[in-house]
C-alpha cells in the first residue's frame, strides 16, 4: 500500500486506513529455493485425495456449474467420524483463518478484553483491529511458556495456540483445563494448527466443557494448504453462533474439489498418521544436528522448530541462508527477533540445511 497517496485514501473507510494487516510468508516466485519458512508439509496428501478430486473433474459440467453444497455435510460427516463427534459439532470454513475470523466476530465483541499471549499467532491483533475488540496481550514467562494462572481473570474470551506458534511449545490438557474452568461464561478457543504433530488435543473436552471451540486446518498435518480448508469443534450452540456468521458472509466458502480432497483425506487415517511421524522423526533428528552447531532450540511438538544461536545474530542468518536458496522465517519483533522459525523438511531437505550451516555460514 507503499504506492496509494493520501489523496486517493480519501475513499477508504476510516477504520480500513487504520488497519496493519497480516503479513503472510514469502512465496518465492524464484525457482530451486528450499521453502522452510510457511510450514507446510513437505509430503503429499493422501493417494485417495488426487482419486478424489478426478472424480470431482469426470462430471466438469456440474462440477463448475452448479454451487457447491453449503453446508459441506459430507465434509463434516468425515470430521465428525474422524474426531469422534457429532456432526452438529462441527464448522467448516475456507481454511482455519477464516474460521478463527468467525470464531472472533461471534464470540469476542465483547466489553472486556480478550486475552492472548504476547508472542503467538499475529493474525490476532489484525482480527481485533478488523473487528474492533478489546485485547490485553499477556507476556510469556522467561521460558516462552503460557503460564494459565495469567488467564485467570476477567475477561470477553480467551484464545491460545496450542502449540504456540512461532514457539512450538504446548500446553498439556490439565492446563487447558484451569483456563476453561477459571472462564465458565466467556468462550475459549484453543487453535490447533499444529496438534497433530505430538501435542493432546482438546477436541475430547468438548463434551465437558460448553465455553470451548477447538479450530484445526488440513493445511499442516494433511497437506492441503493449497485448497484451504478449516474446521472448529464445539457443541453445537457454538457451532450454531459460526453458522449464523458465515451465513451473513459467504454461503458457500469451500468449493468442490475442495469438499472431496478433504473427504478423501479424512477417510486416509493410516496416511496421515504415517506421514505425521516422518515429519516428527525428522524434527527431533534436526533439533538434535542443529544443537550440535550451537543452536538452542525451544521444545517443540509442531511442524516447526524455533532456534537461536548466540553467537549469530538472526536476521543475517535468515539473509545469508536465503543466499544460498534457503528460505526460513524471521520475526522482527521484541523478545523474538533472535530467534528463527524453520520449517520441518523431508530429512534430505534437512541435511541441506545443516550442510549449508556448516559449510557456508557458521
Amino acid at each position: 500500500m507503499s504506492n496509494i497517496t493520501i489523496e486517493q485514501m480519501r475513499f477508504w473507510s476510516p477504520e480500513v486506513r487504520e488497519l496493519e494487516p497480516y503479513v503472510p510468508g514469502e512465496q518465492p516466485k524464484i525457482q530451486n529455493l528450499l521453502k522452510l519458512n510457511t510450514n507446510e508439509n513437505p509430503y503429499p496428501p493422501s493417494p485417495k485425495v488426487e482419486a478424489a478430486v478426478q472424480a470431482v473433474l469426470a462430471n466438469q459440467a456440474d462440477a463448475l456449474r452448479l454451487y457447491p453444497d453449503p453446508d459441506a455435510t459430507a465434509l463434516k460427516q468425515a470430521i465428525a467420524k474422524q474426531q469422534n463427534v457429532d456432526i452438529t459439532q462441527v464448522f467448516v470454513g475456507n481454511g482455519s483463518d477464516e474460521v478463527l475470523a468467525h470464531i472472533f466476530k461471534a464470540f469476542f465483541i465483547q466489553k472486556e478484553p480478550i486475552l492472548y499471549p504476547d508472542i503467538t499467532y499475529s493474525f490476532y491483533p489484525v482480527y481485533s483491529q478488523f473487528f474492533g475488540i478489546h485485547t490485553q496481550q499477556i507476556p510469556l514467562n522467561e521460558n516462552f511458556e503460557i503460564d494459565v494462572v495469567d488467564y485467570k481473570q476477567v475477561n470477553g474470551g480467551v484464545i491460545i495456540t496450542n502449540p504456540n506458534a512461532p514457539t512450538s511449545i504446548a500446553l498439556g490438557l490439565d492446563q487447558i483445563e484451569q483456563v476453561l474452568q477459571a472462564n465458565p461464561n466467556r468462550v475459549v478457543v484453543i487453535d490447533e494448527a499444529y496438534v497433530d504433530f505430538g501435542a493432546e488435543t482438546a477436541v475430547q473436552l468438548v463434551d465437558k466443557y460448553e465455553n470451548l471451540v477447538v479450530c484445526q486446518t488440513t493445511s499442516k498435518s494433511r497437506s492441503l494448504a493449497g485448497l484451504r480448508v478449516g474446521f472448529a469443534i464445539a457443541q453445537s450452540h457454538l457451532i450454531a453462533a459460526l453458522e449464523a456468521v458465515k451465513n451473513s458472509f459467504n454461503s458457500y466458502p469451500i468449493d468442490r474439489f475442495a469438499i472431496a480432497a478433504a473427504v478423501a483425506s479424512f477417510e486416509d487415517q493410516a496416511y496421515f498418521e504415517a506421514q505425521c511421524e516422518k515429519v516428527i522423526d525428522s524434527r527431533e533428528k534436526l533439533i538434535s544436528e542443529l544443537t550440535v552447531l550451537g543452536f538452542q532450540v525451544l521444545p517443540s511438538k509442531a511442524n516447526f522448530i524455533f532456534a537461536t544461536h548466540p553467537k549469530y545474530d538472526a536476521a543475517q542468518l535468515t539473509q545469508q541462508l536465503r543466499e544460498q536458496g534457503i528460505l526460513v522465517r524471521y520475526f522482527n519483533k521484541p523478545r523474538i527477533n533472535q530467534f528463527l522459525r524453520i520449517t520441518i523438511g523431508t530429512d534430505e531437505q534437512n541435511k541441506r540445511l545443516v550442510d549449508t550451516l556448516k559449510t557456508h555460514i557458521l
